[in-house]
């Protein structure tokens, strides 16, 4: 039998059950009749409000402990190429002379 694809995870091992879809890899349950289910994209935006994207610039607003060291990424601190992630620390970043680290956009703002 071909099924449509999970329209939450795109899988494709549905199974009809009754008048329903159901995705055995997110559990996620549809209607056969039901429209396609479009997800709201993250918006993320620093201190001041600004919408964050790929490729941004930002400073610093805050001093920031690096854990685990005695460094501290300063005040004023310029980050160039953001990327943004999911979850807590929503930006992956590379800063100079420290490296690679995650940021919380509620610590940055946009440059």
């Amino acid at each position: 039998m071909n099924h449509p694809p999970c329209p939450k995870c795109g899988s494709g091992y549905t199974y009809e059950d009754g008048e329903l879809y159901i995705c055995p890899e997110c559990a996620h349950e549809w209607a056969a009749d039901a429209p396609p289910v479009v997800e709201d994209a993250r918006v993320v935006k620093d201190a001041n409000g600004n919408v964050l994207q790929d490729g941004d610039s930002v400073t610093v607003i805050k001093d920031l402990k690096v854990k685990g060291t005695s460094l501290v990424v300063k005040v004023g601190t310029k980050v160039k190429n953001i990327r943004l992630v999911e979850g807590d620390h929503d930006i992956d970043c590379r800063i100079e002379g420290i490296g690679a680290m995650k940021l919380k956009s509620e610590f940055v703002r946009k440059a």
